[in-house]
């Protein structure tokens, strides 16, 4: 069931414990989700940290980089990477409350989608709660650019996001998706499009420390216009569908599902951020709604 049709916040049935490899660390991690209270929203917990408060509740100012994925830190100094992919399920399936330990700095990369993670929810199930589900509304249009890069939020009555990218190699170049953000069109359309990088890239991100746990079986590789990837693409676009599964996410930050237009060009986790800063900061340009179901209303 899409949160489109069941306004009621939800959480999962039982726990779900998944492992694998952090794509910039290379470390191994464990990952458990576990059903949360009504009112918790999403809280990510570094078992492995015990010296200090190892909790970090999702908001979008508790973003502290997100320069090739998005990263998260408590007030202690904790801090945990790459929790998009998990952020775009819970958002596409209508989780609103859960704890998800972890006991590494970083969250698995698994095949380099959000497939994995929703087949790890699908396995918990889940379980509607009483409170009625919050939306952010846009209210007024919010834009932030860099260079040419752009994204915004506008008012809709409901989500939708549209996503450009351009890239010089063959393999990509200009790919446009644009599509209503619910359950069945997560599933069909984005779940499963994988992250994707440059192979000339590569040595110098291994040589700042990052993309140590990076592959072929979590990442789409291109060198010049070549993919090489053996089983090439799983879709197609699945670039730019990429893009927007990380998009999604990154928006999650927020603590609920938006009633809005997003729109971005060549953004990345970075300007996503700085979207949701922006919103943030203009109170008047959104607000918080719930929907009470028709015949709710009606008796």
């Amino acid at each position: 069931m899409s949160f489109r049709q069941d306004h009621h916040e939800r959480t999962i049935i039982a726990p779900a414990i998944i492992a694998g490899v952090g794509v910039h660390t290379g470390r191994r991690v464990r990952l458990a989700v576990r059903p949360a209270p009504t009112g918790t929203g999403i809280v990510f917990v570094r078992t492995d940290v015990t010296d200090r408060d190892n909790r970090i509740p999702v908001s979008g100012e508790a973003v502290v980089d997100a320069r090739l994925n998005t990263m998260i830190e408590n007030a202690a100094g904790v801090r945990l990477s790459t929790i998009e992919h998990l952020m775009a399920a819970f958002c596409a399936l209508g989780v609103s409350n859960a704890v998800v330990e972890v006991d590494g700095p970083e969250l698995p990369i698994l095949d380099g989608s959000a497939l994995e993670f929703v087949k790890l929810l699908d396995r918990a199930g889940f379980r509607p709660q009483p409170q009625p589900q919050r939306y952010i509304e846009i209210l007024e249009t919010v834009h932030v650019t860099e260079g040419d890069k752009h994204a915004a939020l506008m008012p809709c009555d409901r989500y939708e996001m549209r996503f450009e990218i351009d890239f010089p190699s063959a393999a990509i170049g200009n790919q446009v998706v644009d599509f209503v953000v619910d359950e069945p069109t997560f599933r069909e359309e984005i779940m499963a499009c994988r992250t994707f990088g440059f192979a000339h890239e590569v040595e110098a991100l291994r040589q700042a420390g990052l993309a140590r746990g990076g592959s072929l079986e979590n990442a789409v590789v291109i060198d010049g216009d070549e993919i090489l990837n053996p089983g090439g693409l799983r879709m197609e676009r699945e670039f730019v569908r990429h893009k927007a599964l990380d998009a999604i996410g990154d928006l999650y930050v927020l603590g609920a599902p938006l009633l809005g237009r997003y729109e971005g060009y060549k953004a990345g986790h970075a300007l996503n951020n700085k979207l949701v800063r922006a919103l943030l900061a203009a109170p008047h340009a959104w607000r918080e709604v719930t929907r009470v179901p028709e015949l709710a209303r009606a008796g």
